[in-house]
């Protein structure tokens, strides 16, 4: 939310404190503090609480003996939306975040997040590891409700928004503190760690209830940079037991098996950090009534095993959109109290808060319920209800394209194609009955038609909704330039919108869509990731245009000064190099003043 939205909230709930509607101070010390934990790219069988025989997840193991289960547990099927989802309590495709790049990944500024929520009730926020919810002043974790941030960019170490000089650094990367780049010593997961168990720390100290994120980047690729000596004890381990394909061949299996090593490695190292961050809650004395969740964003990175399921990241079969959840909470809840009941996403923020006993904003419209009674006990009654989960590639969500739709038993299903903007032809759907069929092989849409045409018909009602939540639903968030909260920009390839050549490629070129608060002098950087044919770039803002000579052939920086207009305007750079026209690897925009 921006800035004028956190002193409403920050009056609301002053308000209900002077009127004695729950917010009094023995209501405040007995709240829990909350720790959320989100691997990336684990899949649903990557536990060996959960059959997994090769990866090693011994503390999440315990976790898992000491936490209640939510056995059907639903998430979307890429990471962004998920995050979206997570941290509002709302479908994605109300949030504006549609999809995981080129600007589809940004979430509406207007969007309350559970990080406001609780600042304002009295906790302290922090996060720690992936955001991906937009890199820019006001839609930064910082500008969103979290105090304390180290955070990287993009939707991973990797990307085209790495810093410059420490692209695809997940030992010793460069990460952002409070929005300002600070290079790190360390692997990436442990630093998260170590950073929210500082955090922690001090919030303990000042007698202060915490929120904290963990939002790790592994297992997600590129697999070049893992932690070494976990990677060379899974370089003997036979993974073959959990392949989805059995006759693979030998330079395959090869090939496979040091993949596999790799993200192994990764979930090992996140579970090793489990194990310190419980004992530290130990040391702290907190671990009684602090709620640890965890969960993983998708399904996994590659095909392989995920129990009785099919499907992977990207995927909206059950093994694409599954992910166990623990909910650790000694003061309240029992070890190994399972539900089954149909959970998402979008009911961690309610639940939360209910354990918190904060409220949701009363204007705020939310898609998700607290689960928070199915754990204790205390009016468990948990009615039929429907989640249903889409996502593809493509500024504009398409009707029924690449959605699931769940309710008990049953799981509508239109599975079009993620990488696809969208299907050609009528849909063809298929009906599955989960409770006999979990690896989803029988449609049994003709069988049961009426089943079918209801979940059909509130599926089109649910799209309908979502995607009217306001005016111009899937128009971009916009980046503003400009001001003292952000004086100098970094706009990437992860942000702009697309327009010509293949996303991220050398030869992409696409745009920003910014606003500016009042017409201003910028110095402009562009930076050149490899070396290049000499040329000339055509920095376009609104309607002024300024041409720039691109007279050094060396990768790098060339400089020039521009002015920007006031308002909402589309920034971009068109580089034409040896006849060809492209987008620069990166843009530095710094404010100099009106």
């Amino acid at each position: 939310m921006l800035h004028q939205r956190f002193n409403y909230l920050t009056l609301a709930f002053l308000l209900l404190a002077f009127c004695d509607v729950g917010f009094t101070p023995n209501v405040q010390a007995a709240r829990p503090n909350v720790i959320v934990i989100m691997s990336d790219d684990q899949g649903g069988g990557d536990y060996g609480f959960l059959g997994n025989k090769v990866i090693r997840t011994p503390q999440l193991d315990a976790m898992f003996q000491r936490s209640a289960i939510l056995s059907r547990f639903y998430v979307s099927p890429v990471c962004a939306p998920t995050r979206a989802s997570l941290m509002t309590g709302r479908y994605n495709y109300r949030t504006r975040c549609v999809d995981t790049y080129v600007g589809r990944a940004m979430m509406d500024t207007d969007e309350i997040t559970i990080a406001e929520i609780l600042r304002d009730a009295g906790y302290r926020t922090g996060i720690y590891g992936k955001w991906h919810l937009g890199d820019n002043y006001p839609l930064r974790p910082m500008d969103q409700g979290f105090q304390d941030c180290l955070v990287h960019r993009g939707g991973g170490i990797g990307q085209p928004s790495d810093p410059i000089g420490a692209e695809g650094k997940y030992t010793d990367p460069t990460l952002f503190r409070n929005g300002i780049k600070t290079p790190m010593q360390g692997y990436c997961t442990d630093i998260y760690f170590d950073a929210a168990m500082e955090f922690i720390q001090s919030a303990v100290t000042e007698d202060k209830h915490f929120f904290t994120y963990i939002a790790t980047n592994a297992p997600h690729g590129p697999f070049h940079d893992v932690p070494e000596q976990l990677y060379q004890e899974y370089l003997k381990a036979d993974f073959r037991p959990i392949l989805i394909n059995k006759n693979i061949q030998p330079q395959r299996l090869k090939n496979e098996t040091d993949k596999l090593a790799r993200i192994a490695a990764m979930i090992t190292n996140i579970d090793e950090n489990v194990g310190r961050l419980f004992r530290k809650l130990d040391a702290l004395g907190v671990r009684e009534n602090t709620i640890v969740v965890y969960l993983n964003d998708n399904g996994p990175n590659s095909m392989r095993y995920v129990g009785n399921m099919r499907g992977m990241k990207t995927h909206v079969d059950d093994g694409g959109v599954r992910s166990p959840l623990l909910f650790h909470w000694p003061a309240k809840v029992n070890s190994l109290k399972t539900t089954d009941a149909l959970c998402a996403h979008i009911d961690v923020l309610p639940t939360i808060l209910d354990a918190c006993d904060v409220q949701v904003p009363a204007e705020r419209k939310i898609d998700g319920r607290s689960f928070l009674p199915l754990l204790t006990g205390d009016n468990a009654d948990w009615p039929t209800r429907q989640v249903v989960l889409q996502t593809h590639r493509g500024n504009v969500p398409q009707k029924y394209h690449h959605f699931a739709l769940h309710e008990e038993p049953w799981k509508l299903v239109h599975a079009s194609g993620f990488g696809k903007e969208s299907f050609a032809g009528p849909p063809q759907f298929q009906l599955y009955n989960l409770s006999k069929d979990p690896r989803q092989q029988n449609d049994v849409s003709a069988k049961h038609r009426d089943v079918f045409n209801r979940l059909k018909q509130s599926y089109e009602d649910w799209f309908a909704d979502v995607s009217s939540t306001r005016p111009d639903n899937y128009a971009p968030p916009r980046i503003v330039v400009g001001t003292v909260h952000e004086k100098r920009s970094v706009l990437t390839r992860q942000d702009w919108r697309h327009a010509s050549g293949t996303p991220w490629a050398p030869d992409s070129n696409g745009f920003w869509l910014l606003e500016s608060r009042e017409a201003g002098i910028y110095d402009v950087e562009l930076i050149f990731k490899a070396d290049h044919p000499t040329g000339k770039a055509t920095i376009t803002a609104g309607s002024a245009k300024t041409h720039v000579n691109i007279t050094t052939s060396k990768a790098g920086s060339h400089f020039t000064r521009v002015h920007l207009p006031s308002g909402q305007f589309k920034f971009s750079v068109d580089v034409v190099l040896d006849g060809k026209t492209r987008g620069p690897h990166q843009v530095i925009l710094t404010w100099k003043g009106s």
